[in-house]
């Protein structure tokens, strides 16, 4: 991997600067992605904004930047994103600092700020290099996601077409899905949610599954993915509840697309199980009925009081070895397991040693 510092004046980032919006906004003769199209805006406050300036005006050493070096020669900034559209704003008199602007100060003072060198890692080398790079400096300030910092790897037409799926205010993933889904597009979590789906699917780490289609033209395969996944959410559990925001829907379609379910028979099971009260966790409930595990519902535990009559009743003798044991060494369990409508209560409760508990889990 190939590191190296640079002095770039100010002069040149800022020729070219155009600010699109979600659209991107770019500066270095074009060259400099300063901040990519449909990724989150990071807003320095005045007086941050403010304080960039005064560093520049006065002479003193402004924090390093860092900019990655694309494949097709172009640079994007991974670290310095807002003290670039900082400096880049005043210059193009989009605010003022103690009621002066860029065009109020004398052509010395404008000349001393266009001639300031900004230090600039720019980072070139193999994709794996960056990434393991750009983690490490990525620990200052308004820090990158995980997506964020692929984003900055894996650049080309793929990813360009993916984000406008996924990664804008409004997208079609966000119109589709967004009941179902953590985080928001503009931050990334949509892009990488789909992506983790699909490189499941295919067995593949994420990292992997970018690099194969950095090149693509199109994102027609995850697209067309993240739809089926969540068509068939919709028809297997037609009923939605905020229960059913975030699970790892992908991962289900995965493993349960092609199975047969009835959506009428599982609406019936949904709600008998949301008015369990046994069953403490919710949004479990769909996973535990395509798969029949019962972890997923996170099963209320007996109280220490039901515990304890039980251990009294049975004189501290467990309920399957026979042996006796302190109630420390003992474990609550189900005598009519919770799968078989045993419930949770004093009447139900029998104490097992740690090994015979276990064993019993085993089965």
């Amino acid at each position: 991997m190939k590191i190296k510092l640079y002095e770039i004046p100010v002069l040149e980032v800022v020729n070219g600067y155009k600010d699109s919006a979600e659209n991107g906004v770019v500066g270095y003769g074009g060259h400099l992605n300063i901040r990519p199209a449909f990724q989150r805006e990071f807003i320095y406050k005045d007086k941050q904004r403010d304080e960039v300036i005064r560093t520049v005006i006065n002479n003193f050493p402004l924090n390093v930047m860092y900019w990655v070096k694309s494949d097709d020669g172009n640079f994007e900034i991974l670290d310095g994103q807002q003290r670039t559209i900082s400096i880049c704003q005043y210059v193009c008199g989009d605010f003022s600092i103690d009621h002066r602007g860029f065009s109020n100060l004398t052509e010395t003072e404008r000349q001393q700020i266009l001639n300031y060198p900004l230090m600039i890692y720019i980072c070139e080398g193999t994709d794996k290099e960056k990434l393991d790079w750009f983690k490490i400096i990525n620990i200052a300030g308004e820090q990158l996601t995980s997506q964020e910092l692929r984003n900055a790897i894996y650049t080309g037409e793929w990813l360009t077409e993916s984000k406008k799926y996924f990664s804008r205010t409004g997208c079609p993933a966000a119109t589709i899905a967004s009941e179902y889904l953590n985080g928001s597009a503009i931050r990334q979590n949509y892009l990488e949610t789909a992506i983790r789906w699909i490189s499941a699917r295919d067995g593949v780490e994420i990292e992997d599954y970018m690099a194969q289609h950095q090149h693509d033209t199109n994102c027609n395969e995850i697209w067309l993915y993240f739809q089926s996944v969540i068509n068939w959410v919709k028809a297997t559990f037609p009923k939605y509840r905020k229960e059913m925001k975030g699970l790892e829907w992908g991962i289900y379609y995965n493993k349960y697309g092609t199975a047969k379910y009835d959506p009428k028979q599982l609406e019936i099971r949904v709600v008998e199980l949301m008015e369990d009260d046994d069953v403490t966790k919710h949004s479990g409930i769909y996973e535990y009925l395509l798969d029949g595990n019962e972890k997923h519902l996170s099963i209320r535990a007996f109280k220490t009081k039901e515990a304890r009559t039980a251990y009294e009743r049975q004189k501290g003798i467990c309920s399957k070895c026979k042996k006796h044991f302190e109630i420390e060494n003992m474990q609550a369990d189900h005598i009519t397991p919770w799968s078989k409508g045993g419930k949770t209560n004093a009447e139900n409760c029998q104490m097992l040693c740690v090994d015979c508990n276990r064993k019993k889990s085993d089965i």
